[in-house]
């Protein structure tokens, strides 16, 4: 697909990602849609207000009605088009820096587009066969108030809010300026639980720290818990479908150990889960252990939500599914990524035991990463055509769902294209660390040397 990548489509606002873009975007979804009602949410971008405008423009030049929810997390918003019966549409970027913004489509079950649906929007969109309607059956909108706590509520009546506040936890939670601010602090609160915070303002330029809940962004969260002896640290993007934690002692746990955790907790014989290729090997030995099977997909929320319908259509049992990235699934509560839940969900596994001994099964793997920009459609094939030829010279198991794979036995080292940014990410992990350094740093080295021929 040309306009949508792994999980929407975004860019740099006012340079590939424009008002007018959005606005066109959001009229053939409409098109495609054909419904009465359309609910538009938003994070806290600076640019979120004037393309959630536009983008409410669209839906109305093709008679649909515009629900305005505001600022919401976008499993908020998901949760309202479930509740109402409507499709939606988010304007996020998600983790990306502030300067970026994009838009989420969701139908009317409150669920991500399947790759095939957004393939009809895309389509209408490109050979512009919107159809808009006379000035007299154009939208109306209208602003919605309470969906922030509609959510939370929901949210209140799917977790064992009587385990977590019996276990008299601290949370330390860092929602990074972002739409999680407004919700997911109170939310811990009142599952009985200490909350302390930082980066808790709305602010959509992001002052405490870039919206990526990654490391290098959330050393005032481990500092924080480490102060206030908090039992976890909760960080969340700038949409707050994801959660990252920080264990009792303020230390960093990874998210595939988390998702590991989480997976135990949840297979049983039989069961399937599904995650991307980048999979950690956490996530196989948990699978293996507990008699179920994986599915790997390409790299994507769009991609794993698919392969879910698709296997529960067939009576597949698919209680957990994701990627290590703080997304995970619970599609027995509802097929979306939801930080605040997935917190919830993690609260319940150390109301017994701390979170460094919840995990300790799963961190015995160490994961490196790395980012190759490029300019341009020369360098980006000329990378992908290095990690194609490093992969035919490797003594390596391939898989080529998403990129290029390379599985080793003791350690794997993946390199692909990322789909909301013009990135190569490389990928790697091992039980040692100096491997899982080696692998990434070799694959980058020749991904830098095939960009700087071009």
């Amino acid at each position: 697909m040309e306009v949508f990548g792994s999980s929407g489509t975004r860019g740099v606002v006012n340079e590939t990602v424009t008002p007018e873009f959005l606005l066109r975007v959001a009229t053939a979804a409409g098109t495609v849609w054909r419904a009465d009602r359309v609910a538009v949410g938003r994070d806290t971008r600076k640019t979120g207000r004037m393309l959630a405008d536009a983008a409410a423009s669209g839906l109305a030049s093709v008679g649909a009605d515009v629900d305005r929810l505001g600022v919401v997390p976008t499993p908020g918003l998901q949760a309202y088009a479930e509740s109402e019966g409507v499709p939606a549409l988010m304007i996020t970027a998600s983790h990306n820096p502030p300067e970026f913004n994009g838009m989420k489509l969701f139908g009317a079950d409150g669920v991500e587009l399947s790759v095939g649906e957004l393939e009809r929007v895309e389509e209408t969109l490109l050979a512009e066969r919107t159809e808009t309607v006379p000035w007299h059956a154009t939208g109306d909108a209208r602003r919605v108030e309470g969906a922030r706590r509609r959510y939370t509520e929901a949210l209140h009546a799917a977790v064992d809010g009587e385990r977590i506040a019996d276990a008299d936890l601290t949370v330390a939670v860092d929602p990074g300026h972002g739409a999680g601010a407004l919700t997911n602090p109170e939310f811990f609160r009142e599952l009985g639980c200490r909350v302390v915070t930082v980066n808790a303002q709305p602010d959509g330029h992001f002052p405490g720290r870039d919206p990526e809940p990654i490391p290098e962004n959330l050393g005032d969260l481990g500092r924080l818990v480490a102060a206030t002896d908090a039992d976890l640290g909760v960080a969340h993007d700038g949409d707050a479908d994801r959660a990252i934690f920080y264990d009792e002692r303020g230390e960093y746990i990874e998210g595939d150990a988390t998702f590991a955790a989480l997976a135990a907790a949840e297979l049983e014989a039989g069961d399937t889960t599904v995650s991307a290729v980048n999979v950690s090997q956490r996530l196989v030995d948990v699978v293996e252990a507990a008699g179920a099977s994986l599915e790997l997909t390409p790299i994507g929320s769009t991609n794993i939500i698919s392969r879910i319908r698709e296997l529960r259509a067939e009576g597949a049992s698919v209680p957990v599914a994701g990627e290590g990235n703080g997304g995970v699934f619970f599609p027995n509560y509802r097929l979306a990524r939801d930080g605040a839940y997935i917190a919830a969900r993690f609260l319940e596994l150390i109301a017994d035991r701390p979170a460094s001994e919840v995990v300790a099964p799963y961190d015995d793997y160490y994961n490196v990463r790395r980012n190759i920009e490029y300019d341009g459609d020369a360098e980006r094939r000329a990378m992908l055509s290095a990690a194609e030829a490093r992969a035919a010279d490797a003594d390596a198991e391939l898989n080529a769902t998403d990129g290029y794979r390379l599985d080793y036995g003791d350690a794997w080292v993946l390199a692909r294209p990322s789909g909301t940014e013009p990135l190569v990410r490389i990928y790697a992990e091992a039980r040692d660390q100096r491997r899982a350094a080696k692998l990434a740093d070799g694959m980058a080295e020749r991904l830098e040397d095939a960009k700087t021929g071009v």
